[in-house]
């Protein structure tokens, strides 16, 4: 037997089913107000207690951050640490950045006349300029070329080496040098290179050779500086690479070996595509650092022999700013230490942007 559907006459003049809000009312689901049927609220609620509801989730949203805060503290006091660290020493300095500007004699760091581009002009008309920039970015480009394979090269052999002996003692070998401090890095080396009773020297004498003042030549101070922070940095380079690595799925090795490919085809068309990306952000990172050499391990190998190589901008700015005490052109040269490295941290960046990877 059919049944006749009863109708109801809504607050706006809508017919409908009975029971059934209007879709014209207002009171109804699709009469809710936006904000108010965004937020879940029911339909049957009434108007007062909808004002009510939405004023009281307002404050709730503005405290969302300290709810979060009270709620995961302790995840926020690890960062607080690094945070600190990176306010005091990072950008809390940057106010004395203006030194470079100013002819400072002590005193406030605000205080001191205003010189503009006096000190920067200063250091370039110096002789000493252009031997320091080209000693600089010799030492830095050197040790770019060849120490940034050399960690992948050592990450590729552990990742393919089967023998887990083996695999151990390298990696405890590398690994071990970067744990010793550049003071006792540099007292080892002067040790090795002693003319008289330095390994080095006793094996160049066992040769037929005439012993060197290693340390003294001007001409080897470069490949002494780079190979023996090769030799110190490799091992511990090289895992990030090697967690990279050990990130790659084994069914691509499985497919490949299935398919016939050797051990070297399988590194060259699975691992090394791998470690690719994590690569170009690493060659950007240290083209940032070019002008950055460092600084305690060239101070300690210096000597009045060899000065005439070893002598960097990180050095030369020691001495002036703080052996003579001329901080504001010490600050200068700092400065323009770091605009030449953030200008190739750029240049390369956009450089690495043609392909898929880069930091911005």
């Amino acid at each position: 037997m059919a049944t006749m559907a009863t109708t109801t006459l809504g607050p706006a003049g809508a017919v409908g089913p009975a029971g059934q809000p209007s879709p014209a009312s207002p009171s109804g689901p699709a009469g809710l107000a936006g904000p108010a049927r965004r937020n879940g609220l029911a339909s049957h609620a009434s108007p007062a207690l909808l004002d009510g509801r939405l004023r009281r989730r307002g404050p709730a949203r503005r405290g969302g951050l300290a709810r979060r805060i009270a709620r995961h503290w302790q995840w926020y006091a690890l960062i607080a640490a690094p945070l600190l660290w990176l306010a005091v020493f990072r950008y809390i300095p940057m106010a004395g950045v203006q030194l470079a500007f100013r002819d400072y004699m002590g005193g406030s760091i605000f205080s001191g006349k205003f010189v503009g581009l006096y000190h920067f002009r200063n250091f370039f008309r110096s002789p000493q300029a252009l031997p320091l920039i080209l000693n600089t970015l010799g030492i830095s480009a050197y040790n770019l070329a060849a120490g940034f394979p050399l960690p992948i090269v050592l990450a590729l052999f552990l990742n393919v080496c089967t023998s887990n002996r083996l695999k151990k003692s390298v990696q405890m070998i590398t690994y071990a040098p970067y744990f010793i401090s550049t003071v006792v890095m540099v007292g080892i080396l002067n040790q090795l290179v002693h003319p008289q009773f330095g390994l080095i020297n006793k094996a160049i004498s066992l040769a037929g050779f005439e012993p060197q003042n290693i340390m003294g030549i001007p001409d080897l101070f470069k490949s002494v500086y780079v190979w023996s922070g090769i030799w110190q940095y490799t091992g511990y380079n090289s895992i990030m690479y090697i967690a990279v690595l050990s990130g790659v799925d084994p069914s691509l090795h499985e497919a490949a070996v299935m398919d016939g490919a050797s051990a070297f085809k399988r590194m060259l068309h699975i691992d090394i595509p791998a470690i690719i990306p994590t690569a170009t952000i690493m060659l950007i990172l240290n083209a940032g650092n070019i002008m950055n050499v460092g600084f305690e391990k060239v101070y300690l190998m210096q000597n009045s022999l060899n000065m005439a190589t070893s002598d960097v901008i990180a050095t030369h700015v020691y001495r002036r700013g703080l052996e003579s005490a001329q901080f504001s052109y010490a600050t200068a040269v700092g400065l323009f230490n770091s605009f030449v490295n953030m200008l190739l941290l750029i240049i390369v960046n956009q450089v690495a942007r043609r392909g898929e990877n880069s930091l911005w």
